[in-house]
């Protein structure tokens, strides 16, 4: 397999699959993201809400503020972010603000997610894709809550 062929959206949904997990062993809603550019990851994050005592500490927030810092500026529109679960309308906007080149998305969040509620809040020439590795983005959210319940 050649090198370009290996760097999918899968295989970088896995890294953010990665990031996850982290955020679950940390017992924090199970979200990871990273940022992505020329085909490396520059930037890696997951949620951090109680940890921090912060609501705005979501791993899409993270994330963007370690890829701005690595690459010494504010706008990532030549950069994608994959995340496992969709954005927030908080994230959404800082997305916007950031000028995200692609937007990645593992599984949907229809209570909570912005496509249903507020799809412009990217910006313009943003390129979305949804549904990758959906189901397993989707599993380690419900085997979170599980656990809280039991």
């Amino acid at each position: 397999m050649s090198a370009l062929n290996l760097y999918t959206d899968e295989w970088f949904m896995r890294e953010a699959l990665k990031e996850a997990q982290k955020a679950f062993d940390r017992d924090e809603v199970p979200v990871g993201a990273i940022v992505v550019a020329n085909n490396r990851v520059i930037a890696r994050g997951h949620n951090l809400t109680e940890t921090l005592n912060d609501v705005t500490a979501h791993a899409e927030m993270q994330t963007i503020t370690a890829a701005a810092n690595a690459l010494g500026g504010k706008y990532l529109t030549d950069c994608s972010m994959y995340v496992t679960l969709e954005p927030c309308l908080m994230c959404a906007g800082a997305l916007g603000w950031s000028q995200i080149g692609k937007l990645v998305i593992g599984a949907r969040d229809e209570k909570r997610g912005f496509l249903s509620s507020l799809p412009k809040a990217l910006h313009p020439k943003t390129e979305v894709v949804s549904d990758v590795m959906a189901e397993e983005c989707a599993l380690l959210i419900r085997e979170f809550f599980r656990k809280k319940r039991a």
